[in-house]
């Protein structure tokens, strides 16, 4: 462990932790995406017009999803846990950004569902109306509970960077081209 004055920093626990959060967050996607492929892989079978659009579209994103999920898993089973405490940092930053960045994401496609929704009611062909409605309500829950999950893995990390690593730092600038730090001593 690192001591600083009074404080204590474990890089190896610090990193574990983070990374169990982040297999916890890709267990909680996997198990959303594994929900939405049985459910939906069911159900398109059993519907017609828009809501077979909808499990189709279900269908897509879950597989995506199991995809990203068993990925991201997986990478943070065998990340490195060894770091430094600006590695550390660095990591930990990174890990929100994405999550912060995905958030964004998450708006534009809650935005293109409601697009595709509000397109449907102005196509004539009556088969591309229900398929314009059925990916637009998709699009819009799965959206929706990404947004959702991004926010909450965001927050995790934040709160478990506050518990162990911020209270080292007294001086923290971000910018697009890095950081610089300040290590309280």
């Amino acid at each position: 462990p690192l001591f600083i004055g009074a404080q204590s920093f474990n890089s190896d626990e610090f990193n574990t932790q983070r990374l169990k959060i982040n297999q916890t967050g890709m267990t909680v996607l996997g198990a959303w995406a594994i929900g939405n492929l049985a459910y939906s892989g069911v159900a398109v079978f059993n519907n017609t017009g828009e809501n077979k659009a909808f499990h189709q579209m279900n269908i897509g994103w879950g597989a995506i999803n199991l995809a990203l999920a068993g990925a991201g898993y997986f990478g943070a089973r065998d990340a490195a846990t060894d770091l430094t405490v600006i590695e550390s940092l660095k990591q930990l930053e990174s890990t929100k950004r994405i999550f912060l960045f995905n958030a964004g994401l998450d708006i534009g496609y809650m935005a293109t569902g409601a697009y595709l929704l509000e397109r449907s009611k102005n196509t004539a062909d009556e088969k591309r109306s229900y398929q314009l409605a059925g990916f637009g309500k998709s699009i819009i829950m799965q959206g929706g509970f990404l947004f959702a999950f991004d926010l909450v893995m965001y927050f995790v990390q934040q709160n478990h960077g506050k518990k162990q690593l911020y209270n080292l730092v007294s001086d923290l600038s971000v910018s697009p081209n890095g950081f610089r730090v300040v290590m309280n001593f």
